[in-house]
């Protein structure tokens, strides 16, 4: 039997308990021991649910430990890892939250954990020089409805009918404040200074904010966020963007990439 016909059926065996020890597999008596085995495919969930408790700590922290583990042990049932690198692992957990009936109560608890899955991926992200201000601020105006965005490798934007930002927020530090959760929020997700930021954009701030990432050119993404908000400022919002260190390179239409 090859290798990795022999992985395949110690993966499947640790995934199923209802499946028998894998053939080859013995203890020092030369016979198969379930119960070892047994031990071994629990520590290995156990390992999978602690990975989970730690990538997402204020969903954790808002539905109680007792209640996490339990969700995190349904979701870890029925998905494992598909890669060797574990930050990887629970990527899909925000969705299963959403299908997770217990959870149905807390209808901004999906999003929540879409933002913590967003936070740890921007600490992960590659390493890339945030694009200077001075190179889109210094363009020549004509020039400026031209320019497009390439987003930073740890920049995300996640978007909620509730107030994930905020909830998140509260939950940074010991003593929780009330928040109002019915409000909906966009979270943009950066890591200027080597350091995550999670910030909760104004309102009319989204339009342009999403249009830029899609890679649209700022005169289009400004027109289409003013079309929604007459009073929306274009310059103070791409000064932001550019202080959170949201894009890496600019491009113009006309003359194609430039770092």
């Amino acid at each position: 039997m090859s290798a990795t016909a022999i992985e395949g059926r110690l993966a499947a065996a640790i995934r199923d308990p209802a499946m028998p020890v894998p053939e080859g597999l013995t203890s020092a008596r030369g016979a198969p021991d379930r119960l070892r085995f047994a031990v071994y495919r629990n520590n290995v969930h156990v390992s999978l649910v602690e990975a989970l408790a730690k990538a997402f700590p204020v969903t954790r922290r808002l539905v109680g430990e007792e209640f996490f583990r339990a969700m995190a042990r349904a979701y870890v049932a029925l998905h494992k890892p598909t890669s060797p690198v574990l930050i990887a692992y629970g990527r899909n957990f925000p969705d299963f939250v959403a299908d997770f009936p217990p959870a149905a109560r807390l209808a901004y608890l999906p999003d929540l954990a879409r933002l913590e899955r967003a936070w740890l991926h921007a600490y992960h992200a590659a390493e890339a020089a945030p694009l200077d201000a001075g190179e889109v601020l210094g363009r020549a105006p004509d020039e400026l409805p031209g320019l497009s965005f390439l987003a930073h490798p740890a920049t995300a934007l996640v978007r909620s009918d509730h107030a994930i930002g905020s909830i998140w927020a509260a939950h940074q530090v010991e003593t929780v404040k009330p928040v109002e959760t019915g409000r909906a929020e966009a979270v943009l997700v950066t890591r200027p200074q080597a350091e995550v930021r999670a910030t909760v954009l104004p309102h009319a701030d989204i339009p342009f904010v999403t249009s830029l990432l899609d890679q649209a050119p700022l005169g289009e993404a400004a027109w289409q966020a003013l079309s929604a908000d007459p009073g929306f400022d274009a310059g103070r919002a791409l000064r932001g963007l550019l202080a959170l260190g949201a894009f890496t390179q600019i491009s113009i239409r006309s003359e194609g990439p430039e770092s």
